[in-house]
């Protein structure tokens, strides 16, 4: 049998086994989906019928916008976040290109006088040793494309924009994670700053309640117990104010490193008293399946599944010959003492193949560790869906419980309120005491401050529900921000991609 039927039959034998070569690895994730969140309220609009992107607006709070779109535009992850995309996206580039032939212009010169190019001529005493200096120059191009017969390159390029695709998820959760807090943090400022007002109502009020009962007490109607009882009270109240204050100049601070820094009018308009917002977002319906799409988390697990199996079926492509071919054309000339000059076009074509034989089981072993990768990340996108259901159910949870709690709290203000109007009738028609005035005015004040906490633990869960049903991220709002791609680059970078 000839060299070149043997080197056929070898071919044609790769070529067989390459087709066993997997482009794709499926069945690896095993998901039940539940028909709905146990714990989710009935009769809501569903996802599609409001804005999901940016749920935030519903609270109809000025303040609240401007300090979510500062963010985002500011906000450091999120450029951090914007830059290892376009670095995912270029790398994802280099590894499609791989795929393409190569062509390179090359030119050399230069003047050389070397031993091996001594040289005889003719003399009169025979034949005389001549070492010539040597002037040459060529140039020309050369071209090279290695043939992906078993795929190995095109599971390179799909690995590398799976990578790219798992960056992009992860800057859609760097901004539902930034606007869900910005949103916490400016709701409980709001809270914290409604409790401290009406704490100084209650220092007031304490205060004038200490008053009363000196009076009482030099008029011989009281003793000093009951004084000095009303004079702890107050100290008791008072120091409340400065955790208070500190806690909401803490959230201040925290909303200044999350927008990026605040700018001056934007700082004074946080320290500013405020109520906290008349409305809020619409409580949405959504069923488990919508987690898939919605949730950055979820979508950046898939794609670190899909690049461990193409990285899977590339390291199983190596155990399978690689050809390339090559081919080069270009011009030289030659020029040696005072011989006369050779000028020549050169031209080659040619072909090479490479094939494993024996690497110590480095191929095997890559093969056997892309495998652990790749039920690493089955097992990984199974842990982060059930984590997704648990952080919904939590948060539908939340939010029944702390309305609920919300609706008794607002009932008992309600009739602390009835009793301090009823005290100051019976004070004014002389039947009871100033003292029991001042005492129904505290209560009252007590139950509106818990109905403030309650307040904004209702809103507070609300945030926590949109978050993690995957709420507040837009591709093209994330784009649209200084110091991020412009449009014109973000096309140019997606058309370079298959």
């Amino acid at each position: 049998m000839s060299q070149g039927w043997i080197i056929s039959i070898c071919l044609l034998a790769f070529l067989h086994l390459g087709g066993c070569t997997p482009t794709r690895t499926t069945g690896f994730v095993r998901i039940e989906v539940p028909d709905n969140f146990r714990h989710a309220t009935r009769r809501v609009p569903a996802i599609e019928s409001i804005d999901f992107q940016a749920w935030w607006k519903y609270f109809k709070d000025p303040v609240l916008d401007v300090l979510i779109d500062r963010a985002l535009a500011a906000n450091h992850d999120i450029k951090m976040g914007q830059s290892r995309v376009r670095q995912a996206r270029s790398m994802a580039i280099v590894a499609k290109s791989i795929r393409y032939p190569t062509l390179d212009l090359f030119s050399a010169g230069g003047r050389e006088k070397r031993l091996d190019r001594v040289i005889a001529l003719p003399g009169n005493q025979g034949p005389q040793l001549f070492m010539p200096m040597v002037d040459f120059i060529m140039g020309g191009l050369n071209a090279r494309w290695e043939l992906d017969l078993f795929g190995g390159r095109q599971l390179e390029t799909e690995e590398a924009i799976a990578q790219a695709d798992g960056q992009q998820e992860m800057l859609y959760a760097i901004r539902v994670g930034l606007v869900a807090e910005l949103a916490t943090g400016y709701l409980n400022l709001r809270g914290m700053q409604q409790r401290i007002v009406i704490l100084r109502r209650m220092i007031t009020v304490q205060r004038e309640r200490l008053e009363t009962t000196r009076h009482l007490y030099h008029a011989g109607l009281t003793n000093s117990q009951d004084a000095a009882q009303q004079e702890a009270m107050l100290h008791a109240i008072e120091g409340m104010l400065p955790a208070l204050m500190q806690a909401a100049d803490t959230i201040i601070q925290r909303l200044d490193v999350l927008a990026g820094g605040l700018p001056k009018d934007m700082a004074s308009q946080l320290t500013q008293s405020l109520a906290l917002p008349e409305g809020e977002p619409v409580l949405p319906a959504a069923l488990p399946s919508s987690l898939l799409e919605r949730r950055p988390d979820l979508r950046h697990a898939r794609t670190q599944l899909e690049a461990r199996a193409a990285g899977l079926g590339a390291a199983r492509a190596e155990l399978f010959p690689r050809i390339v071919l090559s081919a080069g054309m270009g011009a030289g000339s030659l020029a040696a003492g005072g011989l006369p000059s050779l000028a020549e076009s050169v031209y080659i074509l040619g072909s090479g193949m490479t094939a494993p034989l024996f690497n110590a089981g480095r191929i095997r072993a890559r093969i056997a560790g892309s495998e652990a990768q790749l039920d690493e990340a089955a097992a990984h996108y199974e842990k982060t869906f059930l984590v997704a259901l648990e952080d919904v159910e939590n948060a539908f949870l939340s939010r029944t419980t702390a309305m609920t709690r919300h609706h008794h709290l607002a009932a008992f203000e309600a009739a602390t309120a009835d009793a301090h109007r009823l005290a100051d009738l019976l004070y004014t028609s002389g039947i009871r005491s100033y003292l029991l005035v001042l005492d129904a005015r505290l209560d009252n004040l007590r139950a509106t401050d818990q109905t403030t906490r309650s307040r904004t633990e209702a809103l507070v869960s609300l945030v926590s529900l949109y978050r993690a049903l995957g709420g507040g991220w837009d591709e093209k709002a994330l784009w649209a921000h200084p110091g991020s791609l412009s449009t014109h680059q973000t096309d140019t970078l997606e058309k370079q991609l298959p």
